[in-house]
């Protein structure tokens, strides 16, 4: 893992459990109000929990996908390079048409 991805995975798991907090600190007054006992403080947990598992998962699974084989590595360069030469062979043969079509429009303005 590196320093950065570590740094926001605590950065939103911090923020995450700051606001439960103070949700807590409304949703307690309100369930005595309400009557509905401990749901709403535990709805809050259950959230911040599920929140912050799906941060620190989804982190774990794109650093995995992240690392290429070498050979993987090399087959996306190789591709790459092929797409650069068929689009600046398909951009060479647009401007030559663009020429040939401006020095016809010049050939048949000088005629007219």
């Amino acid at each position: 893992m590196t320093k950065k991805s570590q740094d926001v995975r605590v950065i939103s798991t911090t923020r995450i459990w700051g606001i439960t907090v103070g949700i807590l600190a409304v949703c307690i007054p309100l369930s005595a109000v309400t009557r509905s006992g401990a749901l709403l403080p535990l709805a809050a947990i259950g959230g911040a929990t599920a929140g912050t598992i799906a941060i620190w998962r989804a982190d774990d699974k794109k650093s995995k996908a992240a690392s290429l084989q070498p050979q993987q590595l090399k087959l996306l360069e190789q591709r790459i390079a092929n797409l650069e030469t068929i689009v600046s062979n398909e951009e060479f043969d647009l401007q030559k048409k663009i020429k040939q079509l401006e020095s016809s429009d010049r050939n048949h303005h000088s005629i007219s």
